[in-house]
């Protein structure tokens, strides 16, 4: 038996009409980034508030300027309804995000969106100032 799960395209599954870029990923698009980082803590039987830990967040950034004064058009599509979300509103009203997407688990969307906010204070305050430091 192989670890190796295989694509939609591997078995026979295509989505779509257009052809798949040249690693079959978001990061064919151009200037699109892509982040991830994963929390593996502990093991054994959960201990509320200690652990075992498993959880992550990915971050998608469409272009590599400033997103918040060169937004780009966006849309929302709601699969399930299951999952928490934080933004959705604003793409709904105007077409158009302002900050990464973050993706994480149900659980975690307010600590991601709590990171994100502190995050994005302290880019603007350098943007705005060009250092990290205040006097």
């Amino acid at each position: 038996m192989t670890d190796v799960r295989p694509g939609a395209r591997d078995i026979g599954l295509c989505i779509g009409r257009l052809p798949t870029g040249r690693l079959n990923a978001i990061t064919n698009v151009p200037d699109v980034r892509v982040g991830h980082v994963s929390v593996i803590r502990g093991e054994g039987p959960l201990i509320v508030g200690q652990g075992p830990v498993r959880t992550g967040v990915t971050a998608i950034v469409p272009h590599g300027g400033n997103l918040y004064t060169d937004r780009v058009c966006a849309a929302v599509h709601v699969i399930n309804g299951f999952g928490k979300t934080v933004g959705l509103p604003q793409v709904t009203e105007l077409g158009q995000i302002e900050s990464p997407i973050l993706l994480t688990s149900t659980l975690s969307v307010w600590r991601v969106a709590d990171a994100h906010r502190q995050g994005w204070i302290a880019f603007s305050a350098i943007s705005a100032f060009g250092s990290s430091h205040h006097d």
